[in-house]
């Protein structure tokens, strides 16, 4: 009822968008605003509000689809990580049962070699105490010989003569060549031990090793419209086109920079603040990335990028498809981490470490990788 007029709403006011009476329709205030019947507004609107929900279930359809596809892509991403970590479980293990018999082998070997050097040892002694004994008593007896008187000491001189005459000590061979040669064997394989623990090791080492890079970026590579800071750590977008050779290096239709850096080998990580608002683009590139004309951000082109568009962040993991974030996941410092002979691209969450987007696995082939930046706001290297 119109409240006004105390009337049924009759007709709908077009231009008010409003619903109205008759009488409200024939005032000053709607008298020249073109009307029709409610019912058939009512129904054009309709004809609207349908078109429009078929729109929004397409869209619904497809975030339902990207949250299916998202929680397998986890799914998978979370089985291939249990199987890598059955995987380092089984090879310890295996490791240990190979140590662990090494250890019992080799202290049964030392205990065995101790027992015989320890029989060794007390049979030398024994000789050494009996040849004592004898040198002592033959000396004793001399002693008494030379108190003498003359007559009594000539007697048998000859015997006496030849008793301190004996053959002069030798001194048995306390330990067999035998017997030092098993325990330079035994030294051996323990420093054979040693060194394949070490190369172990260092092998161990060098895969959990992470390089931070220094980078910084290439102003050969920047669009005419980026302003690079005076050492090259930070970017910003300006309006007005810079005036600057066309060199085949640049970006001439995004704005994009490249990193000076370039790698071919090893693991390394960098970090990057990115602006609030607008486009903004982090990860990795060929050096043979195209830098005229249009560019697709995807591993198909060379590029390993995750992206922003003012609160929404996705990552094109697989050809075709991008996986939104919601706005509370979209950091704005990431760390990009790069493993060449894996082939292995990820972006991580500085400020958590929680992973934003990790690539399937890719065939550098050799390649320089370069860090790589499309900015429409602004970017820091941290």
């Amino acid at each position: 009822m119109c409240e006004k007029h105390n009337e049924d709403f009759k007709v709908f006011c077009q231009e008010d968008q409003t619903p109205i009476c008759l009488v409200c329709h024939l005032s000053r205030d709607h008298r020249e605003h073109p009307a029709v019947p409610i019912e058939e507004a009512a129904e054009d609107y309709k004809d609207q509000i349908r078109s429009r929900l078929e729109s929004l279930k397409k869209n619904r359809e497809a975030i339902l689809s990207f949250k299916l596809s998202g929680e397998n892509k986890s799914q998978e991403l979370l089985k291939q990580l249990e199987t890598e970590k059955q995987k380092i479980v089984a090879e310890f293990q295996q490791l240990r049962q190979f140590l662990e018999e090494q250890e019992r082998l080799l202290l049964a070997q030392l205990e065995e070699l101790n027992k015989e050097i320890e029989k060794t040892g007390a049979e030398y002694v024994a000789k050494l105490s009996e040849e004592l004994s004898s040198f002592s008593s033959l000396i004793s007896e001399m002693e008494q010989k030379c108190q003498q008187p003359a007559s009594e000491f000539l007697q048998d001189i000859k015997g006496t003569l030849s008793r301190c005459e004996r053959e002069k000590f030798q001194n048995p061979v306390a330990f067999s060549s035998e017997l030092k040669c098993r325990i330079e064997e035994s030294s051996q394989r323990n420093a054979s031990l040693e060194t394949i623990v070490k190369k172990f090791k260092d092998s161990l080492s060098s895969r959990l090793r992470l390089d931070k890079a220094n980078v910084t970026l290439d102003p050969d590579t920047a669009h005419p419209r980026l302003i690079l800071s005076a050492d090259r750590r930070s970017v910003r977008w300006e309006h007005t086109r810079q005036d600057l050779p066309d060199n085949p290096e640049r970006f001439d239709t995004m704005s994009c920079v490249l990193g000076c850096e370039g790698f071919t080998s090893g693991q390394h990580y960098w970090e990057v603040e990115v602006g609030t608002g607008g486009f903004c683009a982090v990860g990795v590139a060929r050096e043979s990335v195209s830098r005229k004309g249009g560019i697709s951000f995807n591993p198909e082109q060379g590029i390993w990028a995750v992206q922003w568009w003012q609160d929404e962040c996705w990552a094109p993991t697989s050809p075709g498809q991008r996986i939104p974030f919601p706005p509370s996941r979209a950091p704005r410092r990431i760390r990009v981490y790069l493993d060449y002979e894996r082939g292995q691209v990820a972006c991580f969450n500085a400020g958590t470490g929680d992973p934003i987007a990790t690539f399937p696995p890719a065939s550098f082939a050799g390649e320089r990788i370069r860090p790589f930046f499309c900015v429409s706001a602004g970017a820091r290297l941290l």
